[in-house]
């Protein structure tokens, strides 16, 4: 199981707060449906895609990484 945190970063500390009401319970979609009328399927691994997601909202939002 792959830890977010461990790979943006390891000392950040992890909060448990209480979903919304509107928060979906499950976190695993069924992507059958994008599949068979898109033909469109995930082709970057979730190990990769986090540090590329990560770069991608810094630069939205202005937010240096600290190293």
């Amino acid at each position: 199981m792959i830890v977010t945190s461990q790979m943006i970063n390891p000392e950040v500390e992890i909060m448990t707060v209480e979903n919304t009401p509107d928060d979906p319970r499950q976190r695993k979609p069924d992507i059958t449906k994008a599949k068979e009328l898109l033909g469109w399927e995930p082709k970057i691994k979730l190990r990769d895609g986090i540090p590329l997601m990560e770069e991608d909202f810094r630069k939205r939002l202005g937010i240096l990484r600290k190293n």
